[in-house]
């Protein structure tokens, strides 16, 4: 029991030349058997779904989406999250890491229900970190993607 925090990284490819630049329908078809039922006239399309971020009680990076993206929001609903907010969070994140004093200005803990830790600890950092690398790798995906951030405690 706890935080527990995931970024999806979502994208909707069909038939039409203009969801499928890239050949990533046929290739999905292909990938799931071309005698897949749902794949018809009638429903050309597949939407595929990447769990391409993980957290537990890293409560100053949920609070972070929580003000940022959730209009203040704690709900545990799945939220939209644009690149800019991501990129806004890496920065953040590196400016923390690189001068630990502006931790509870720039990203402060949050306490809540089994969020885990308040202090400013190397847990604290080590999410900052693990943010780090979640942020670089999606942000690296293609436009096409579109982030999804939702938690659960």
């Amino acid at each position: 029991m706890g935080l527990d925090q995931y970024l999806y990284a979502k994208k909707y490819t069909s038939d039409s030349p203009y969801f499928n630049k890239s050949g990533m329908f046929g290739q999905l078809k292909e990938t799931l058997g071309t005698d897949v039922a749902f794949l018809t006239k009638q429903t050309p399309s597949i939407s595929v779904e990447i769990k391409v971020g993980y957290w537990r009680k890293s409560n100053q990076i949920h609070q972070y989406f929580v003000d940022n993206c959730q209009d203040g929001r704690d709900d545990c609903r799945e939220y939209y999250v644009d690149r800019e907010k991501l990129t806004e969070l890496l920065d953040l994140c590196k400016q923390v890491l690189a001068d630990h004093s502006k931790a509870d200005e720039l990203l402060p803990s949050q306490s809540g229900f089994f969020f885990g830790s308040t202090e400013y600890d190397e847990w604290y950092f080590s999410g900052l970190t693990d943010t780090v690398e979640i942020l670089e790798n999606a942000l690296k995906m293609d436009d096409d993607w579109e982030f999804y951030y939702q938690s659960s405690w």
